[in-house]
C-alpha cells in the first residue's frame, strides 16, 4: 500500500464516520430495548449525521475524479465504500425498526390503558 496515495486518508475518514454511525445505530436499538424512543431518535439522527460525513468524503473523491483528478487504485478505498454502503443499510433498517417498535409500543399502551379503565 502506497502511503502517498491520496485515497488512504479519505478511506480512513469514511471508515471512521461509518463506524461511528454503526455504533450510534446499535445504541439506538439498546434504547428501544428499554422503551426510550426519544433517546433512540436522537441516536439515529446522530448516526445519519455520521453517514452524511462519510458520504461527503466519498463524494468529494468522485467529484474530483469527474473533474479530471487521477487517483491511484486503492483497495482500502474500495473497502471503505463497501463499509459505508453496508452501514447505511444498517442505519436505514435500524431507523425502520425504531418506527415499528414505537408504533407497536404505542398500540400496547393504548390496549393496556383501555383495559385499566
Amino acid at each position: 500500500m502506497d502511503e502517498d496515495n491520496k485515497l488512504i486518508p479519505v478511506a480512513m475518514q469514511i471508515i471512521l464516520h461509518a463506524g461511528d454511525a454503526r455504533t450510534k445505530a446499535n445504541q439506538a436499538l439498546d434504547a428501544v430495548e428499554v422503551n426510550d424512543y426519544e433517546k433512540a431518535s436522537k441516536l439515529i439522527k446522530e448516526a445519519r449525521e455520521n453517514i452524511a460525513q462519510a458520504h461527503q468524503a466519498q463524494t468529494d473523491i468522485i467529484q474530483g475524479e469527474a473533474a479530471g483528478e487521477v487517483y491511484e487504485p486503492c483497495l482500502l478505498f474500495t473497502h471503505a465504500q463497501d463499509t459505508l454502503m453496508t452501514i447505511m443499510t444498517e442505519v436505514n433498517l435500524t431507523e425502520r425498526l425504531i418506527q415499528l417498535f414505537n408504533g407497536l409500543n404505542s398500540r400496547f399502551e393504548a390496549i393496556e390503558h383501555n383495559h385499566l379503565n
